[in-house]
């Protein structure tokens, strides 16, 4: 499994109906995408109490194939990279993924927690701590799934939650899900 999310910061005065429009109208395109486990498409809106107007999909992929069809394909990124410019695009290499209670439930919210792992520690103690904590965080009422990853170049884990509705006190930023693709989900999500 592999993470990936790209953040599009708009500017406060931005109608983020256009977003919701485009997730509308395009946000299907993705149901049915060879090699993605899921995308969620997501938003921070002012209007709602976030700090900023965001666009800010978050996708947990099976192959890198997909990814990179996704990427460099044409098509798909491709029509981000015209809108809006092309943003970064962050990747962690994926540690587990779980579904939650409510799995069978649409996803209407999400939050995202990063840490960096400290200097010169060895990973495999921190990130096996962490993979408790998934096991924890999936077993919670009101979780759709759960995942962790981390990216190896600055050391620093990302946990990623979809929920069935409001999350309640927890760490990280909070999205609201436009659209959730599942396409690959029995493959993403392991017994």
């Amino acid at each position: 499994m592999y993470a990936m999310q790209y953040e599009i910061t708009l500017p406060a005065d931005y109608d983020l109906g256009i977003i919701r429009n485009r997730v509308a109208t395009k946000g299907g395109l993705t149901d049915d995408f060879e090699g993605l486990g899921l995308k969620a498409y997501l938003v921070q809106d002012r209007a709602n109490g976030a700090e900023v107007n965001q666009y800010a999909p978050f996708y947990l992929w099976n192959s890198t194939a997909g990814m990179s069809r996704f990427l460099w394909g044409g098509q798909f990124f491709s029509g981000i990279c015209q809108s809006f410019g092309r943003p970064r695009v962050r990747h962690w290499t994926g540690v587990d993924a779980l579904a939650g209670p409510d799995v069978d439930q649409p996803a209407v919210g999400a939050t995202k927690y990063t840490q960096a792992l400290l200097p010169d520690v060895d990973p495999a103690g921190p990130v096996a701590e962490w993979a408790e904590a998934l096991k924890r965080t999936a077993a919670m009422p009101g979780v759709h799934s759960s995942a962790i990853a981390v990216d190896p170049t600055r050391w620093e884990l990302v946990h990623f939650t979809l929920w069935s509705g409001e999350p309640g006190i927890v760490p990280g930023t909070r999205y609201q899900v436009l659209h959730l693709s599942t396409a690959g989900t029995k493959d993403l999500f392991r017994p």
